[in-house]
């Protein structure tokens, strides 16, 4: 008589463990020992970002433009990706922005632009917790860079 399971003879329990590789196939999910699951080490580490964001205003467009020219002279690949080309002048906004991205903002107030406001932003989080985040912002007293 056919066991409903497709075996001729029901295996006895004490002898499962021996016979497992000749176990039905649509079985063998069933009658495999648990696997210990494996703990995951806790990760404490910590990530931190700060976000520096300067802002500036062009007080001098003539001198920005003379020396967005020259920086892009000097360094051509980013001077292309703002769009910049031999036969067209970069346009005041064009050339700020290739400015700040090539200079700090030391070097970029003595090129006709002027430093309006410092913000930086900060958030630390692990895994476990919500981020902290601040942002703390300051605008230069006059006569200060």
């Amino acid at each position: 008589m056919n066991h409903p399971t497709g075996l001729t003879d029901p295996t006895p329990l004490n002898r499962l463990a021996a016979v497992t590789p000749l176990v039905h196939p649509k079985l063998r999910s069933v009658v495999t020992a648990p696997r210990t699951a494996q703990h995951r080490p806790l990760d404490l580490r910590v990530r931190a970002q700060r976000i520096q964001i300067d802002e500036l205003v062009v007080d001098d467009p003539h001198q920005v433009l003379a020396h967005a020219r020259q920086a892009a002279l000097d360094d051509p690949e980013t001077a292309r990706q703002l769009g910049f080309s031999h036969t067209e002048p970069l346009a005041l906004p064009d050339a700020a922005a290739l400015l700040c991205a090539l200079y700090d903002t030391e070097a970029l107030t003595d090129m006709g632009l002027r430093l309006t406001r410092h913000t930086v932003r900060v958030s630390a989080s692990n895994q476990q917790t919500e981020p902290v985040s601040l942002v703390r912002s300051r605008m230069p007293e006059d006569g200060e860079d």
